[in-house]
């Protein structure tokens, strides 16, 4: 499998040279194995690999150990009736949104950043939401580094500050060649990261399944015991929710997915919805068995340190390999957490190089903000975040519940209701430099929920403001549209007589000269440009700072009376 991998990216075309009077980029942005194609769509030349393939990579980026400490921490704080109804309940909630996040990226062949673009917020607008993305990165680049330092610590005897900065050095050699060497590793690894996953469980269920029973009687430290606690429930899926931006880094690699076809259909929706919201099924089910864990080690380590994954699995593998419990649990740690780290790396360098290009109107390349990304990560390391992880989770939450919850009603309410394009917009050609309809929607929603969550609505707002923060997006979003009528989504009408869908009714692959960079680029990254007075490619449209966007003085356009891309 990876040697066709390996072949499928070597087989692609390599980029023209730049024009020498033109824009000249520096190699590494230039290089697509580096590059990765973002700040761009991703074209049909470059999307190789097969579904399979493309779902197992993105499933790969979901081993992280975080996930037992999310269960082990929300079961030790609420007890077990209330752990397991936070969980499934955020589980739900992050299942259904990630569906039409899936669909969409797979469709259009974009990432989180461009696909939050033409869903409502605009060009700049979206520059906020990839903040809050990058964030979501380093904050759980952090936390895992965290988990794989103490297994370091405990392990080999390695001091934590030094363990965080080799947790962090030792991501950088696979994320700087971008999906190429990710796609290679995670399919290597995924056997074997999932047979020690699952062996503690097995052990326990065959030796002494009286354990599970028992673990439905633990109360943590919960002032209401075991039961349900409705502000339990409440507070538990908020810290749970807090992932719900993992979708955006399982869309980073789902849109090198091929065009759907009618062969490749059944294929195609199971590798989307498998490795796009389907991912939250074995998290939630790695959540639960965190809890459990945290449960069995409890009595020997404490409550205080029950929700390290290191000490879950020493316990874990003790029960059928005493003898090496401690060094396969180290290497099950490092394994699970080199494989989500490279994603949370990556998809953080995909995530500043959107913002930065936008306000700077440069692009060094990629490969320069995962230095950033991963330095970021290692402060926050250094300053102790894994001590306050419910604190830090249930405040992010509150803002990427809303971001989410704005996308998403843009794509399954204002899309069907014709309140918005059939299709996704991301070039800076075409867009507003902000949409009021997810932009404010998500503004409001975030601010509200965020005074929910200090207390400004008592303690059920509190425990609840995730909830109101999806609530008043989901509302909000197609509210805005209705009133602005859908005016601020297309700024004008396409400038290019090359039409967008090829004969096949998928994205053309017609390749077109950018007059900037003098490079070759599929029709879906191209616009016209009255400026340059030619065809320019998305990247260099971005970058442009002298034309003042020119091209949009005519006014909108209505945007039912020209779509320009598939339905």
């Amino acid at each position: 499998m990876t040697d066709t991998v390996d072949q499928q990216a070597q087989e692609a075309p390599p980029a023209p040279p730049s024009s020498p009077g033109g824009r000249t980029y520096n190699g590494w942005t230039q290089n697509d194995t580096l590059e990765d194609y973002s700040l761009r769509y991703a074209p049909k030349s470059f999307r190789r690999w097969t579904p399979y393939v493309v779902a197992t990579t993105a499933l790969g980026g979901i081993a992280y150990l975080a996930d037992f400490a999310i269960g082990g921490s929300i079961a030790v704080s609420h007890g077990f009736s209330s752990a397991m109804v936070a969980i499934l309940t955020a589980a739900l909630v992050i299942f259904l949104t990630g569906i039409p996040i899936a669909y969409y990226s797979a469709k259009y062949s974009i990432d989180m950043d461009l696909l939050t673009r033409g869903a409502g917020f605009g060009y700049l607008g979206s520059t906020l939401t990839s903040v809050i993305y990058a964030s979501f990165t380093f904050i759980f680049f952090a936390l895992e580094g965290s988990i794989m330092a103490q297994a370091l610590e405990l392990g080999l005897h390695i001091p934590l500050p030094v363990g965080y900065l080799v947790c962090s050095l030792i991501i950088l050699p696979l994320v700087v060649y971008g999906m190429t060497a990710l796609s290679k590793m995670q399919v290597w690894t995924q056997p074997v990261w999932l047979v020690l996953m699952v062996a503690p469980f097995v052990s326990i269920a065959v030796q002494d399944p009286g354990r599970f029973a028992e673990f439905t009687h633990f109360a943590g430290d919960s002032p209401t015991g075991a039961g349900i606690s409705v502000l339990g429930v409440g507070a538990g899926a908020g810290v749970a929710l807090s992932l719900i931006a993992q979708i955006g880094e399982q869309v980073d690699y789902l849109r090198f997915m091929p065009d759907k076809t009618a062969g490749n259909g059944r294929q195609w929706w199971t590798a989307v919805l498998g490795a796009g919201p389907g991912w939250v099924v074995l998290g939630a089910l790695k959540q639960i068995g965190g809890a459990f864990l945290a449960f069995t080690v409890a009595g020997s380590v404490g409550l205080a340190k029950a929700n390290e994954p290191i000490q879950q699995y020493v316990h874990g593998f003790s029960t059928f390999a005493a003898p090496v419990a401690l060094g396969l649990a180290t290497f099950f740690v490092i394994l699970s957490q080199i494989k989500i780290n490279s994603t949370n790396a990556y998809s953080g360098s995909l995530s500043w190089s959107n913002f930065f290009s936008r306000l700077t109107h440069r692009h060094p390349g990629r490969v320069v903000y995962i230095f950033l990304n991963v330095g970021i990560a290692l402060a926050l390391m250094e300053g102790g975040v894994f001590g306050f992880l419910n604190t830090v989770l249930g405040f992010y939450s509150n803002v990427a519940i809303a971001w989410i919850g704005a996308v998403v009603a843009d794509l399954v309410i204002n899309k069907p209701l014709k309140l918005s394009p059939s299709y996704i917009e991301f070039k800076r050609a075409h867009l507003y430099h902000f949409n009021p309809v997810g932009f404010g929607s998500m503004l409001i929603a975030s601010a509200v929920s965020i005074a929910a969550y200090f207390d400004a609505f008592g303690a059920y707002g509190k425990a609840f403001s995730p909830f109101i923060a999806l609530f008043l997006a989901m509302v909000l979003s197609p509210l805005c549209a209705v009133l602005t009528k859908g005016a601020y989504y297309i700024a004008r009408a396409d400038g290019l007589d090359e039409p967008l869908l090829g004969p096949d009714g998928l994205p053309s692959a017609a390749v077109l000269t950018c007059s900037v960079c003098a490079t070759g680029f599929e029709r879906p990254d191209m616009a016209g440009c009255p400026f340059h007075q030619g065809a320019i490619c998305s990247l260099c449209c971005s970058l442009e700072k002298d034309c003042h966007d020119r091209c949009k003085t005519g006014g909108a356009v209505v945007f039912l009376d020209a779509p320009r891309g598939p339905a």
